[in-house]
């Protein structure tokens, strides 16, 4: 899910109340080399105690990274990972990294350094073949793939089937965890 802190049209606040309103149990805001969303969010949250922890989702920390995986720009997902670890810093600064901060193999070192894991991002929307990329992050030591995704772009968020059960696959066959994902930019979380 993304807010205004990258590309996306909903503010933290705005997003968690509408992840609470449709039950959503788990969330990561996963901006674009942000994480401001998250530092807002937990602020807001921490000054608001009568809300029960039971009863609103729970926040992991989540950022989308751009990075190069086998000649091919792709996004990388981080997930549960400590914000403010030092090696995290080229990547949280609000726009893609450069130079050797764009490599794959140095986004996952920082964010396996940070405690976090690392997944390829809707891996059927870049220009080399899903199967070659879900390949290369196992071997790069990615934790998972982004399994189920809207490669369609429905008005209301659904997997497409074919292609996500063909990724499911592979990354069961590669024993890597799985993920969904809607990828929400818009003003509603069931739909991207």
């Amino acid at each position: 899910m993304h807010t205004t802190y990258s590309d996306g049209s909903l503010t933290p606040v705005e997003l968690f109340q509408q992840a609470t309103d449709i039950g959503l149990k788990h969330i990561a805001i996963t901006d674009h080399h942000s994480i401001h969303a998250f530092i807002e969010l937990k602020s807001f949250l921490q000054s608001k105690l009568p809300i029960h922890e039971n009863l609103r989702p729970k926040i992991w920390s989540g950022i989308e990274i751009s990075s190069i995986l086998k000649g091919c720009l792709v996004h990388l997902l981080g997930f549960d990972f400590d914000p403010f670890h030092s090696k995290m810093k080229p990547y949280i600064i609000g726009e893609s990294p450069c130079g050797s901060s764009l490599r794959s193999e140095n986004v996952i070192e920082a964010v396996h350094s940070a405690g976090g894991l690392v997944f390829l991002a809707h891996p059927a929307r870049y220009r080399l073949p899903f199967s070659e990329l879900i390949l290369e992050a196992s071997i790069k030591g990615m934790d998972g793939i982004e399994v189920w995704y809207d490669y369609q772009m429905k008005t209301n968020w659904e997997p497409s089937e074919y292609i996500c059960n063909q990724i499911d696959k592979l990354a069961t066959s590669l024993n890597l965890l799985k993920s969904s994902g809607t990828d929400s930019h818009g003003y509603s979380l069931l739909g991207r």
